[in-house]
């Protein structure tokens, strides 16, 4: 059957890749174990406490699955991030604020897990002084451990190895009120007021338009794209596409990062229709706002979100970042006034994070580099 006439789900943007042919529903054949290792966590703890945090701590979100996190261990209690500056994502983030972010994430994660083991985490964020415009070789935060016996336990930690981004199709049905108080707290956001979902629902589908169609910013999901369970395992990072069609058509040259370029295949341009819907399928809305822009900011946004996944995680609901809107290029100027308006941010007022969130089929967990990989 030519390519032409198959139903294709293309990734784009970190949206994944699935293929049905003649009347048959495929799924993944070829699971990426090696990609998807790290999820499995060894039930033998590490003696060091601050590596027993750590394996959790690399599971956490971050932007375009760059995993820009750089760990040096200083002392006998001492973490020093710094950013892999080669991770980052100057097209569609070029102030670097959502890779500030995927610090924030990884930093909770890892205080959620340190106080699992009866550790608690002062942090210090950027000990040399907050960087601008752009991230620099300087840590992003200082990070002690200190034995605490009064410390709690947090209840977030069991989800943190089934948290996943989920970039499926997701029910129109949203999560009811209940759902949305239990994962709204901690400044955190979330709505289903269909007035408001009315307004939205197009200028996520118009955001990524732009993203997809400015070819500077697409070619950074592009370059990220692993095609295939080989790809993924040889680069356990980016934005994962696999199924048993797509290792078929690779193999025999009809599936390629250069074709998922072009806008005159059909790749392309159903690849583009995919995502449209995708990022159309809203049934709630969850959003951060932050009183400014400043570095710490974004790293308390990042914070936040973490923990908001990993409540709706508890609650088997699906999220996923509706990140364009919020980029910070030319192209997307219009759109990011119009959403920061439509969601009440005025003044210095920064929204940090937008994202959807509902109910979808289950999604298995994004690549990951092992925990050695980010030591320095």
């Amino acid at each position: 059957m030519p390519l032409s006439r198959r139903s294709i789900i293309l990734g784009a943007s970190g949206v994944g890749l699935a293929l049905v042919g003649g009347g048959a529903a495929w799924r993944v054949m070829r699971t990426p174990t090696t990609a998807i290792a790290p999820w499995t966590i060894d039930p033998r703890r590490p003696a060091d406490p601050r590596l027993d945090a750590l394996r959790y701590a690399i599971l956490a979100p971050n932007p375009h699955n760059r995993q820009p996190w750089l760990i040096e261990l200083v002392g006998s209690d001492r973490v020093l991030l710094r950013c892999d500056l080669d991770k980052r994502l100057p097209e569609t983030d070029p102030f670097d604020r959502q890779i500030i972010m995927g610090f924030g994430t990884f930093i909770e994660v890892a205080r959620i897990a340190a106080a699992e083991r009866g550790y608690a985490i002062d942090v210090t964020p950027f000990p040399a002084g907050e960087p601008q415009p752009r991230l620099d070789q300087n840590p992003v935060a200082q990070l002690v451990f200190r034995k605490d016996p009064d410390i709690t336990h947090d209840p977030l930690f069991s989800a943190i190895t089934h948290r996943h981004t989920n970039r499926a199709l997701y029910a129109p049905a949203p999560p009811t009120p209940a759902q949305l108080r239990a994962v709204a707290r901690e400044n955190v956001v979330t709505s289903a007021d269909p007035a408001l979902l009315a307004q939205m629902r197009p200028l996520a589908v118009r955001a990524m338009t732009i993203e997809t169609v400015t070819h500077r910013t697409f070619m950074e999901s592009v370059d990220l794209m692993r095609i295939g369970a080989d790809e993924m395992n040889a680069n356990p990072d980016g934005l994962p596409i696999g199924g048993p069609i797509v290792e078929a058509l690779q193999a025999v040259g009809m599936l390629n990062q250069k074709l998922i370029a072009d806008p005159n295949t059909d790749a392309f341009k159903m690849g583009l229709k995919q995502v449209q819907d995708s990022c159309g399928s809203i049934p709630a809305l969850l959003w951060i706002t932050t009183p400014g822009n400043s570095r710490a900011e974004q790293l308390e946004a990042g914070r936040r979100y973490v923990r908001a996944q990993l409540r709706a995680t508890t609650l088997g609901l699906a999220m996923h970042p509706l990140s364009q809107s919020l980029q910070e290029y030319p192209e997307m100027t219009a759109d990011y006034a119009r959403v920061h308006r439509l969601l009440g941010a005025s003044g210095s007022e920064r929204v940090q994070m937008l994202a959807r969130i509902g109910t979808a089929p289950p999604t298995l967990p994004a690549p990951r580099w092992p925990l050695e990989k980010h030591l320095v």
